[in-house]
């Protein structure tokens, strides 16, 4: 039976279904907690669906784990099972950076919260690069602000790979960037910001702010020619 969005299934909630996964909110030891489960792909062969399921589940994981090492708040991994093919963490209680900015867009910037955003966007991002990890996914959607602390946290690791190459750290940058362009224009340039606040967290950030002006550059002539 196909669960919709809000509705129950045993002891867990369907939040949102993707191409790769579904995503519920249940409970883990008597602590409210968010499930992912990655599917299998119909199309595939069984064998090969399940270790590339089996493969991504892991590298989210791993790639979760890591960016926690590196200074980064995501959060807690509770649980990983490798037959269901569930990650299973902690709900973070907050908005995303998502509603804050449409909310800032209808109702006007408020400068220093914007501030203090984009400052921990920038700096969040540069720890992820110095550490030799790839987000992504980049987007204000899988970007949470807890409620208690208005600190950042980044979730959906499942597009993460680990790379220290100029050109996959930017090409992370310019995700972020499209994403802001398309859905936050209103909230003015948050970007420079964003970069600001990367300049002053990232160690190799120059190499990196290159790489993006190529990147930006590939991009504009995609779009001439399209």
């Amino acid at each position: 039976m196909e669960i919709k969005p809000g509705e129950k299934e045993d002891s867990l909630t369907l939040v949102k279904q993707g191409a790769e996964a579904r995503v519920f909110e249940s409970t883990f030891v008597g602590r409210r907690s968010i499930v992912k489960e990655r599917f299998s792909k119909k199309y595939r062969h069984p064998s090969l669906d399940l270790k590339l399921t089996l493969k991504r589940l892991n590298a989210e994981a791993r790639c979760m784990t890591k960016a926690r090492r590196l200074g980064v708040s995501t959060p807690v991994l509770y649980a990983v099972d490798p037959v269901l093919h569930t990650l299973t963490f902690e709900y973070v209680e907050g908005p995303a950076v998502k509603d804050v900015l449409l909310d800032f867009g209808s109702h006007g910037v408020m400068e220093e919260r914007m501030d203090n955003i984009a400052k921990q966007i920038g700096e969040a991002i540069g720890k992820l690069h110095d550490g030799g990890l790839i987000h992504g996914d980049l987007t204000t959607s899988n970007m949470l602000l807890r409620s208690d602390t208005n600190h950042l946290v980044l979730i959906d690791f499942g597009l993460s790979f680990t790379s220290t190459l100029p050109e996959d750290k930017a090409v992370d940058l310019y995700v972020l960037e499209r994403a802001l362009l398309s859905m936050h224009s209103s909230c003015g340039n948050v970007m420079d910001r964003i970069l600001a606040a990367y300049r002053k967290s990232s160690k190799q950030w120059s190499s990196t702010l290159n790489k993006l002006a190529e990147v930006r550059q590939r991009g504009r002539k995609r779009t001439m020619v399209g």
